[in-house]
């Protein structure tokens, strides 16, 4: 995962937690939810983003033993 990826995932959460919070402090249910799917949002592409780098590090090792390299 690029690091633009990870820090745009990781605003997106923080911007789900203010908006969690502010709606609780406000009594405005809406708003909370809209933080909740804001922080939903950004752990679905966090799980995604680090798969994709699972999956290519399993794929960079596969090559490499291919290869005769560890």
């Amino acid at each position: 995962m690029g690091i633009t990826d990870k820090i745009s995932n990781e605003a997106e959460d923080l911007k789900g937690k203010a908006k969690e919070a502010t709606g609780k402090m406000t009594d405005n249910e809406s708003l909370e939810a809209e933080g909740h799917m804001d922080q939903a949002s950004a752990k679905t592409k966090k799980v995604g983003e680090k798969a994709k780098d699972t999956f290519n590090d399993a794929k960079d090792a596969a090559t490499n033993a291919m290869r005769g390299k560890s």
